[in-house]
């Protein structure tokens, strides 16, 4: 396919995919559970981070997290007493377990105690990369973070292509007429978010040419963006929609 034919089957199929059906069987189904602002950033948070494996497994562990925090994750969050946090013991996703999810919530009440949006702990950069290394530096400033937990929330300082974090801010930042992704972050612009690469979107990435780079790290998902860019310079990762869903549905 020449670039003008890859663009019109990512056009066709992001205007495919990017509908409310695909809100039910997606991990961004929990945020939409909710409707203040700060309930949707801090589901949409541990619905992101804990986003391994099969889907359905992902939104039922999800489910189980915010019931154990009465579905009411920003209250609970704050207004949690050291008998409350008994709740969370015993939960477990993957290799995320109950020491990680207590210092989560360690540091998002020491977090929402002085400010009101995580959307300013991503704003501390010139670039993209700057700002989800600063993050992950506030994340892990408090003192008893566990060295464990440093897995669960990746950097490009590591090399990591972070597409769980780029997922996270592309349901934050994306204003989105379909109602998808959220658009409630207003400071950070979707002209400057990160395609989330996966394995779905780096096998059809690849078949399509958009992306050469063997290993999937942080380069390959820019190398990734800048093609994407070349389609639409204002919203690229929009064709995550496109991406992921030719590979999920198994069509490329």
């Amino acid at each position: 396919m020449n670039h003008a034919q890859v663009r019109a089957l990512l056009d066709e199929k992001y205007r495919h995919y990017n509908q409310p059906g695909f809100i039910t069987l997606d991990p961004i189904s929990i945020p939409h559970q909710f409707t203040q602002r700060a309930d949707v950033e801090i589901s949409g948070l541990f619905a992101a981070l804990l986003a391994w494996g099969r889907r359905p497994t992902i939104i039922s562990k999800c489910r189980e997290l915010l019931q154990r925090m009465d579905n009411a994750p920003h209250q609970f969050i704050l207004q949690h007493h050291d008998d409350d946090l008994k709740r969370l013991l015993g939960f477990c996703h993957r290799t995320f377990c109950d020491t990680d999810l207590l210092y989560f919530v360690h540091w998002l009440r020491w977090y929402y105690s002085s400010h009101d949006t995580l959307e300013d702990a991503f704003l501390h950069g010139n670039t993209q990369k700057e700002r989800l290394e600063n993050f992950h530096t506030l994340f892990f400033s408090l003192d008893d973070a566990p060295q464990r937990t440093r897995k669960h929330v990746a950097t490009p300082a590591r090399g990591s292509a972070c597409k769980r974090v780029n997922m996270y801010l592309r349901w934050m930042v994306r204003p989105d007429a379909y109602g998808v992704d959220f658009g409630l972050w207003t400071r950070l612009s979707p002209a400057d978010l990160i395609c989330p690469c996966d394995v779905h979107v780096e096998r059809v990435a690849r078949h399509l040419g958009l992306l050469e780079r063997k290993q999937v790290d942080w380069l390959a998902a820019e190398d990734l963006t800048a093609h994407l860019r070349t389609f639409d310079p204002q919203d690229p990762v929009k064709y995550d929609f496109a991406l992921f869903g030719l590979g999920v549905e198994g069509e490329m």
